[in-house]
């Protein structure tokens, strides 16, 4: 038994003798020369590429930023307490990276793909560059598939689809994250993963998301990226990047992805931060010139890939927090600019009950109809001009409504009806089929002699009557995906039926 165990003990050193790799690697070595809030100024990394990990002798990463002459910007991603003038660093010859695997799911992870939820490490299946390059013209296909949020208001007046860059923007505490939390849920039996991306939100609001998808089962298919206000701002830098490339990898393996970035205005803070830490020339409200590049580079990377390319599509939700409602403000007209429309909340409409507090007056989707069903598009093609003309007919009104003719007047009572009928509770979401029956009995006049206050019961007491009387017209709507003859006639006969026993 000794002697086998000596043979192959031999054997062993003998194959790793044979297979030792006898050819010199160069390591570039640098030395700190200044360190403070996050920022190391090395000198010696002569070879250094931009976006390269750096790794100091207190095994603390860092990402080379900025590269001139004599010296060097490192952003540091982790404590840097221990980093003092003359630590060395070493280049690690890979661009800076986070780790990715199906295992994610559930889960949620800083920007490095480190665990924050205390259960346990993360198989890794590989790695993905922060930084990438956006697919080409070629690589990609129409956006032409609904991505539907469950919300009336969006799927019928400002449809998303599948590749598209939809911003929501608004001012604070408008239901921004609202919207994009009934988005995730109503992915629930779905094919699409979600990515949550927190950049600089407090802990307890990150808890609350948390819970809220837990408590309705969409952790199973979601990723929460979490660098919190009290992260450094070069963590708060890279969270969205890291959320991306983690999308990227499920959207390259030909699944599909929705990822939501909380908010991008705290981004550009971070960006601005880091980039006068760097000592880099402030421009318009203290922001560097490369601002716009660092949205347009980040939401350029959704899409809508080709079949060649296994036909995955990566959405993205960007969220923009306004003051007093100034849409014009530097960073929210870079970010309008990059996207494929938007999604702007009001103050005035969400104080008023009216939620989600859209206006559909500003509100826009650049991919329009392609992205909607033809059932969807009969029932609510003309609805967002409509509701915007009543806005603009309800603030006329109230100088005098009774000098308006009666064709205003019906078009500011079906309005009114029709704006309780978008009013959606939170974590409610409709389906497509519910949604169409809804709109149909809106938007064709069914509602106009239902008392206002009584619209929202006549909706919930009406879908409960068709699923129990009439569940095979569900099916059909769903199965045919348009509203031919046969279906609005049953349509208006189940409507007909259920107000002769509404009261």
């Amino acid at each position: 038994m000794a002697t086998d165990l000596s043979k192959d003990l031999v054997q062993q050193l003998e194959q790793q003798i044979k297979t030792f790799d006898t050819t010199p690697k160069v390591t570039t070595v640098g030395e700190v020369i200044e360190i403070g809030d996050g920022i190391a100024r090395v000198s010696g990394l002569t070879n250094v590429k931009a976006q390269e990990l750096v790794e100091f002798d207190t095994g603390t990463q860092g990402v080379a930023f900025n590269l001139e002459d004599d010296q060097g910007g490192v952003i540091i991603m982790g404590d840097y307490g221990s980093i003092q003038e003359g630590s060395q660093v070493r280049a690690l010859n890979r661009l800076a990276s986070v780790p990715v695997s199906a295992a994610m799911l559930g889960r949620v992870v800083d920007p490095l793909g480190l665990p924050l939820d205390g259960k346990g490490p993360i198989a890794v299946d590989t790695y993905m560059d922060l930084e990438r390059i956006a697919p080409g013209v070629v690589e990609r296909r129409n956006v032409d598939t609904p991505l539907m949020t469950g919300l009336k208001a969006i799927d019928a007046m400002i449809p998303i689809g599948r590749g598209q860059r939809q911003l929501i923007i608004g001012d604070r505490q408008t239901g921004k994250t609202a919207i994009c939390v009934d988005a995730i849920i109503n992915q629930k039996d779905t094919d699409v993963i979600c990515i949550y991306v927190a950049i600089g939100q407090k802990k307890a609001q990150v808890a609350r998301v948390l819970g809220t998808l837990e408590r309705y089962g969409a952790m199973d298919y979601t990723i929460i990226v979490n660098a919190s206000a009290s992260e450094s701002a070069a963590l708060q830098y890279f969270a969205p990047y890291a959320g991306c490339a983690i999308g990227e990898y499920f959207m390259e393996k030909g699944q599909h992805v929705l990822v939501i970035y909380d908010d991008l205005s705290k981004h550009a803070w971070a960006y601005r931060e880091v980039s006068l830490l760097m000592r880099r020339p402030p421009g318009r409200e203290a922001y560097p010139g490369d601002v716009f590049y660092l949205h347009s580079r980040l939401l350029e990377r959704a899409a809508q890939l080709s079949e060649e390319r296994g036909n995955g599509s990566l959405t993205a939700l960007p969220i923009i927090e306004t003051l007093l409602g100034d849409v014009s403000a530097y960073v929210p007209t870079n970010v309008i600019s990059i996207t494929d429309g938007q999604i702007y909340l009001e103050n005035d409409l969400f104080y008023a009950g009216i939620r989600p507090a859209i206006n559909t007056g500003i509100s826009v989707s650049r991919v329009g109809g392609d992205a909607q069903r033809k059932a969807m598009k009969q029932v609510a093609g003309s609805l967002r001009l409509d509701m915007a003309q009543f806005r603009s007919l309800e603030a006329f009104a109230q100088f005098g409504s009774s000098d308006l003719d009666k064709s205003t007047r019906d078009r500011l009572e079906r309005g009114l009806r029709l704006q309780e009928l978008l009013k959606q509770q939170q974590y409610a979401p409709f389906s497509f089929t519910d949604q169409v029956v809804s709109l149909y009995a809106g938007t064709r006049g069914h509602l106009d002699d239902i008392p206002v206050e009584r619209v929202a019961a006549f909706e919930e007491e009406f879908l409960t009557f068709v699923k129990t009387s009439y569940p095979d017209l569900l099916t059909k709507i769903d199965e045919v995906g348009r509203l031919n003859d046969e279906i609005e006639e049953r349509l208006k006969t189940a409507i007909d039926a259920f107000k002769s026993t509404f009261s």
